[in-house]
């Protein structure tokens, strides 16, 4: 089992719990978790499909040694097609989780922009509030986590997404887990994981 290097996607629309569940799938697998997200940080101009393809697929490329888990990438069937030709998905997880719940959360999500740290009002709030707990700065609502803007993601990323999961489904990699609570989907993805890699620590560290 140790032979075979783990190579994990992770899909799941805003406001999922989707970076929560890589934070928890890397720390008990020991996996390299690579966010989509943090690249496009480091690399402002990189708002092209063509762009982050050829970003995250060299970022693989320097990995090949690794177990990995990607995490909001492949995005679109022609991400998805660029991945292919790179490497066999072992898993690829999506998450369902109901549309009221996720423009609550989103609508109650903070950022502090230079780092990327996210807070939320509910799960995970700021010590003090509307300040980061690191720097002291302000923080900030994104237009995007606004509710009339946060509708409209949750619609596109269902149009985009959907050719996506379909094609990891009928491969046969495709594992969605369904809920309202990151804390009560999260033991499946742990068992999912442990049947395919062995944990570097227990789950009860949760």
């Amino acid at each position: 089992m140790a032979s075979k290097l783990l190579r994990a996607v992770i899909l799941g629309p805003p406001g999922s719990g989707k970076g929560t569940v890589c934070q928890r799938i890397a720390e008990n697998f020991g996996l390299q978790h690579l966010s989509s997200g943090h690249f496009l940080r480091e690399n402002i101009k990189a708002n092209t499909d063509h762009v982050i393809t050829r970003l995250m697929l060299s970022e693989l490329e320097n990995r090949r040694g690794q177990h990995w888990l990607l995490d909001g990438f492949p995005r679109t069937l022609v991400q998805a097609e660029a991945l292919d030709k790179i490497c066999d998905l072992d898993l690829v997880i999506t998450l369902n989780i109901p549309f009221e719940t996720l423009k609550d959360r989103l609508s109650r999500r903070w950022i502090h922009p230079p780092s990327g740290r996210v807070y939320n009002l509910d799960f995970n709030p700021p010590h003090v509030h509307g300040i980061d707990d690191i720097t002291g700065e302000p923080l900030v609502q994104q237009e995007d986590d606004k509710p009339e803007a946060v509708a409209a993601r949750l619609r596109q990323y269902k149009d985009v997404a959907k050719p996506v999961i379909e094609l990891y489904k009928s491969r046969g990699v495709l594992h969605q887990f369904s809920g309202t609570e990151t804390n009560k989907i999260w033991p499946y993805v742990y068992t999912l994981f442990s049947n395919k890699i062995t944990p570097i620590q227990s789950k009860e560290a949760y």
